[in-house]
């Protein structure tokens, strides 16, 4: 053995939280509303329709994410399309979820997160100007309940939009 071999850190082992975080997250596709003043005040109530797909890296590590949106007014116009890009995963240095995200705004941000029974929540850090949190439900039955909501500074909680989250399922190949 060369000397020094044990002294150098190894990667974290993937433990039960990553399990537990894994049932929040698959390929899923989503119609819903964004509610009146959801992106700002002032903006009007639009649809969402979206799509996620979700990977694993680093050896199940990290739950990757990249998802899109097309937002449209209620008379069908086309307004805009978002795009996110989410990394999950347990932290044990800070010994809870921790999440970063950017978009096609410009935004990124981290999260911290914990799961409370079939719930996950990701809320922004504390020093966050403007403060997101994100809700999973997994209470039903193959639909996941998601809830994003803001508040600004110290402010209360708002909700911009939610949405019941179908998975997508692989195309079957033919024999």
């Amino acid at each position: 053995m060369v000397a020094g071999m044990d002294m150098v850190p190894r990667p974290i082992a993937v433990g039960a939280e990553m399990e537990a975080l894994r049932r929040f997250f698959g390929d899923v596709r989503w119609d819903g509303e964004i509610h009146e003043g959801g992106m700002g005040p002032g903006t009007p109530a639009m649809q969402g329709i979206g799509r996620g797909t979700v990977h694993e890296i680093q050896d199940g590590r990290w739950i990757v994410g990249d998802f899109e949106q097309e937002q449209y007014l209620h008379d069908g116009t086309f307004v805009l399309t978002w795009q996110l890009h989410w990394v999950s995963g347990w932290d044990p240095e800070h010994g809870e979820y921790r999440a970063s995200m950017v978009d096609n705004y410009g935004h990124a941000m981290v999260y911290r997160g914990w799961i409370d029974g079939d719930r996950l929540v990701f809320e922004s850090l504390a020093d966050a100007a403007v403060r997101l949190r994100f809700t999973w439900d997994a209470s039903q039955p193959d639909v996941m309940l998601w809830r994003n909501e803001m508040a600004m500074g110290d402010g209360a909680w708002f909700l911009i939009e939610e949405y019941p989250m179908v998975s997508v399922e692989e195309p079957q190949g033919t024999a």
